[in-house]
């Protein structure tokens, strides 16, 4: 559901209309604000060009805002695939972007005409020489994700000491070896990786040379923050090692940077109870009072981290649960003001990872999702109702 609005003044009305009477946990997505992204990314990193990782918020509206926009996507598996070519992208803008694949899974993307998919061992090869042997391939190579807040190089990349050996074999099995990709991890914080691993690809790069592989693809992954495309630019490793007269087309896999602000969730408290917490209390005076939150969604909420708002109320130690039988189902401790059965939770920056791991567990409702875009934007984007 798309709703055309003026933000400014009419998205405040729309989310207190929603709330009275109601206890559905449901996200506001604004659009404007996916544009507004694009916008800085081609403004930022013109050379670049962003293949959507449809694994961090899979909404169709997003999907076809993007898609609008002109970017490509990075599918993890056959249903993506079968997604975001739902709703009209050509197979030239989708890169398989999973390197272990089901056999079922490679030979569709083969049925479907997306060719561009990438690898990190020799299986892998032995897979894709069966199920789809014309496949525009990129190795995925591990690299240094330190400085990131979630590690991907333990599961997946092939390590710079087996690279050789791995594009020989891609050579001698006559797979069309067409670039290098790599992944930082998530929530980078030092541009120092963007440039290690920038450079580690452009050894890659002459070592495919003097096999007799010619790449012409380099990518860059994902995982990137708000401040994430300044990281690369700051990195200068793009200019450096791969030039714009150099031949070699540069993509990346960006997420959370395109969905993370745009999406805020509402969460209802439907249930609480006071206990006595034996641990010391906010004053220093020992004893005092704990109270539990019971709210219409839980499990995925996991990354809530802070109370937002600045308050001079009194503040309580409080535990925010899921609503589920689930032990586990707790998300999260804190001290804030008290909070009554009927009031809501809104919690801003959440359309990144959220919404596909949301669950139905115990039969309780997964949030519904309510969009808001400009009357700008819509026509610009062409938009149908």
């Amino acid at each position: 559901l798309i709703h055309s609005v003026n933000v400014e003044t009419d998205l405040q009305s729309m989310e207190t209309s929603r709330i009275e009477g109601s206890e559905v946990p449901f996200y506001v997505g604004n659009l404007d604000s996916v544009f507004e992204k694009h916008q800085k990314w081609q403004t930022l990193l013109p050379r670049v060009t962003p293949f959507y990782a449809v694994k961090c918020n899979n909404n169709l509206a997003v999907l076809r805002t993007l898609s609008a926009l002109g970017t490509g996507f990075d599918c993890a598996s056959k249903r993506e695939i079968e997604m975001v070519m739902s709703i009209g992208v050509t197979p030239d803008k989708i890169i398989y972007a999973h390197a272990t694949k089901p056999q079922t899974h490679i030979r569709y993307a083969c049925a479907q005409g997306v060719d561009m998919m990438t690898f990190d061992n020799e299986e892998e090869l032995l897979k894709i020489t069966r199920g789809h042997p014309n496949a525009k391939l990129l190795l995925r190579i591990a690299v240094d994700d330190s400085k990131s807040q979630v590690k991907l190089s333990t599961k997946f990349g092939a390590t710079l000491g087996t690279v050789g050996s791995l594009l020989k074999r891609a050579h001698e099995l006559d797979l069309d070896v067409k670039g290098v990709s790599f992944h930082v991890g998530s929530l980078c914080t030092d541009s120092v990786a963007y440039r290690w691993a920038i450079e580690e690809a452009h050894h890659v790069f002459e070592q495919a040379r003097l096999i007799g592989f010619h790449l012409d693809l380099l990518d860059i992954g994902g995982g990137f923050s708000g401040h994430g495309l300044e990281m690369v630019l700051n990195s200068k490793a793009l200019d450096e090692f791969f030039p714009a007269d150099s031949g070699v087309r540069v993509i990346a896999e960006p997420g959370r940077y395109f969905v993370d602000s745009a999406f805020t969730l509402a969460l209802n408290v439907f249930a609480r109870k006071k206990v006595w917490n034996m641990l010391m209390s906010a004053d220093g005076n020992g004893l005092d009072t704990m109270i539990m939150y019971y709210v219409t969604s839980g499990l995925h909420v996991y990354s809530i981290q802070n109370y937002p708002h600045a308050t001079k109320e009194p503040r309580y130690q409080s535990v925010i649960w899921g609503p589920t039988c689930d032990g586990a189902d707790r998300i999260m401790d804190v001290w804030m003001p008290e909070l009554n059965i009927g009031d809501w939770i809104l919690v801003d920056n959440f359309g990144a990872y959220t919404i596909p791991l949301s669950t139905d567990f115990n039969g309780f409702e997964k949030p519904t999702i309510y969009l808001v875009v400009t009357p700008q934007i819509w026509k610009m984007l062409n938009f149908k109702v």
